[in-house]
């Protein structure tokens, strides 16, 4: 299972870590945030260090209840930081965190190798064409409403075969423009309460019928410290066991905060499963 980034063969069938850096000012674990040249190059080059293949770089703030900002704005946090980030480390895999087109469109021309979509293509009209015409790796995510009102999206009739049905909608939207290289995030915490997160884990496995590389995102996520009654500071061994789960249920890629763990829970995951 390959996906081609900048002429790169990136091999999913051994899993691989994305590491995550916020450039907003409210997202919603604080390690994660860089809000200067400094602390971007230095979170960027620890993850990488620590044996990350990509880093998935976000200026807006996707957390439930965010507070929305124009694309002017995204932009003005974006293109800065992926040019900082791309002089410094020009074989970097950037991935962008966008649901709008012209972000998307911008980023690539920048330099971004990957775009990642909460939205799967449905909060912008433009975006598939985007990515058809820049034969970019595409991350589709499953999400109902937008970050500010998908909390009050959360009924299904039955919360697996409702993803897995958006999904391939999403993938046949996407095959009819011609996009070669889709990947699968299941929106873990997106219109979706923590039991209905819980469930889609249980079931993750379904999500290899798709036959797409499966990325989980659970990193630190309120899945875990609400149900441990901790912070999401203290959510890093949470993070650990359910990134555990994901690996043996079939995921490809972990995004996460913490890379180093992330890549050791890898290593130790493959002694069962090889």
């Amino acid at each position: 299972m390959f996906i081609n980034c900048k002429g790169q063969l990136i091999d999913l069938s051994a899993p691989k870590v994305m590491g995550i850096i916020n450039i907003t000012p409210d997202s919603f674990y604080s390690g994660s945030r860089s809000n200067t040249e400094k602390e971007i190059l230095s979170i960027a080059e620890k993850m990488l260090t620590e044996g990350a293949t990509f880093l998935d770089l976000g200026a807006y703030s996707s957390r439930p209840g965010a507070t929305d900002i124009s694309a002017e704005e995204e932009l003005k946090r974006m293109l800065p930081a992926i040019e900082i980030i791309i002089r410094e480390f020009p074989d970097i895999l950037l991935s962008i965190d966008t649901f709008r087109a012209e972000v998307a469109e911008k980023s690539i021309e920048a330099g971004a190798a990957i775009i990642n979509d909460i939205s799967a293509g449905k909060l912008d009209n433009n975006m598939l064409a985007v990515i058809a015409r820049f034969q970019v790796p595409y991350i589709m995510m499953h999400m109902k409403g937008t970050p500010q009102t998908m909390k009050e999206f959360n009924q299904y009739k039955d919360i697996t075969s409702d993803v897995l049905f958006y999904f391939s909608e999403r993938i046949n939207a996407a095959r009819e423009l011609g996009i070669n290289d889709l990947i699968i995030d299941p929106g873990f915490g997106f219109a979706k309460n923590i039991e209905q997160n819980f469930e889609l884990l249980a079931k993750l496995e379904l999500f290899q019928n798709l036959d797409l590389p499966l990325l989980v995102g659970v990193s630190r996520k309120s899945m875990i410290w609400k149900k441990l009654k901790i912070s999401t500071e203290e959510a890093l061994n949470g993070t650990t066991s359910l990134n555990t789960a994901a690996l043996l249920k079939g995921a490809n890629i972990l995004r996460v905060h913490d890379v180093k763990e992330a890549k050791e829970c890898i290593k130790l995951t493959h002694e069962l499963i090889k």
